[in-house]
């Protein structure tokens, strides 16, 4: 496979910033749909779309003009590159240009901008949150417009209903071109994709659900190009294929897309775990000497709560940005109830076992405080030097025995 980029004075990328959002445009064939699409994208970005954003075009084994009118495109708009690939496959393009971009958000859609481009931002949006991993567009969910003939209709459909029986997907719409990712998660979901070709965004979806991903959906307004340059029955037959090696492949235990990411979550919630249990622990010692145990409990294990909940949110699910944020520190308040009421209960029984054992051994020490011998009254009473007792010795004697502690009868 050969990678080449067009002869730009002015490469996206090179001197400023990375942009927030890549938008690869994979072409076979498009000389006509190329530069129209093209300007009227780059125009749409600049004057409306509130993110930086590059534009790829990635011609993937065209023999027409199209190399010559992507590099010329490339040349005069300053935010538009242009890759070649000498192998076909609009998997084969994306997966070369999202691997090596810098964006944070990797993009793309049809040449022919089949999709209003006004849906381009409700797609980006949640992923440059931190809302979601991926997003796509749907022309098959409530509040989708679509202009297509009924056979490609009955043919997707169809298409997404075997997906959703045999392959357990939630997502509603597989095969519209216009789809978005976080590019942390295509860097760890673009190893497992075999694909190449039109069943790579199917098995890219099927991988990201069963890692657990979020996926967006954006109902969309699409209108058919009735020029397309697909092959309906033979990019059917091989989206069949895809599916049925997708089955073999879970069937004979084919890591799931994902155990990285799944893997690399538990640990980074075990971590924060043990440094929070540490804080926690830290806190309540250094405060309990002046709150006391039970106020100090509850600051200490506020504080690390929310400091939890945040360090969770942004390195163990991803999550940037404010949106959700306060329903996340609402829901990991819920858990601090629950962890206050067990810890403050833990608290109370200590503290009661503590004053116990406090008071029992001062009642031991009241005991062993009297005379170590005590003279039994029906034992002779000892003389000293032959001298007889005094008689008040004798009657004070008699009291003593008297007036013992009940534990010293249980004693004997």
């Amino acid at each position: 496979m050969t990678v080449a980029s067009a002869p730009t004075g002015r490469p996206a990328g090179l001197g400023h910033e990375p942009p927030a959002v890549e938008i690869v445009v994979p072409v076979l064939d498009e000389a006509a749909a190329l530069e129209p699409g093209i300007r009227r994208l780059d125009a749409y970005l600049r004057e409306s779309f509130p993110f930086s954003a590059r534009i790829t075009i990635a011609d993937n084994g065209s023999t027409d003009g199209t190399w010559q009118i992507a590099t010329e495109l490339a040349s005069e708009l300053r935010d538009v590159r242009a890759m070649r690939l000498e192998e076909k496959g609009r998997g084969r393009a994306l997966h070369a240009v999202w691997s090596g971009s810098d964006a944070q958000v990797l993009a793309y859609m049809d040449v022919d901008l089949s999709t209003e481009l006004a849906a381009l931002l409700p797609l980006v949006a949640p992923l440059l949150s931190g809302h979601s991993d991926l997003a796509i567009g749907t022309r098959l969910a409530a509040g989708a417009h679509v202009v297509r003939g009924a056979k490609r209709e009955l043919i997707s459909r169809s298409y997404n209903a075997i997906l959703h029986i045999v392959l357990g997907a939630r997502f509603s719409d597989a095969q519209c071109g216009f789809k978005a990712i976080r590019a942390e998660r295509a860097r760890e979901l673009l190893p497992l994709v075999r694909d190449r070709a039109w069943f790579f965004d199917t098995e890219l979806l099927i991988l990201a659900q069963r890692a657990g991903l979020r996926i967006h959906e954006v109902p969309v307004d699409w209108t058919d190009d009735p020029d397309s340059r697909v092959d309906i029955v033979s990019t059917a037959v091989a989206d069949l294929r895809g599916v049925a090696r997708l089955v073999r492949d879970f069937r004979a235990g084919r890591p799931a897309a994902g155990m990285t990411t799944f893997r690399r979550q538990i640990a980074s919630f075990a971590a924060i775990g043990v440094l929070s249990t540490v804080a926690y622990a830290a806190l309540y010692l250094v405060l309990r000497q002046e709150l006391g145990a039970q106020a100090s409990n509850v600051v200490a294990l506020l504080l690390t709560a929310v400091a939890n909940t945040a360090a969770n949110r942004r390195f163990t699910f991803g999550v940037h940005g404010a949106t959700g944020a306060v329903r996340h520190q609402a829901q990991g308040l819920a858990v601090f109830v629950l962890a206050l009421v067990l810890s403050a209960s833990s608290l109370r029984v200590l503290l009661a076992q503590k004053m116990g054992l406090r008071a029992a051994a001062g009642g031991a020490v009241s005991l062993g405080s009297g005379p170590k011998h005590r003279q039994r009254p029906d034992l002779p009473e000892r003389r000293v030097d032959g001298a007889a007792p005094h008689p008040y010795a004798r009657g004070a004697r008699r009291l003593q025995c008297e007036t013992r502690h009940p534990l010293d009868d249980h004693a004997r």
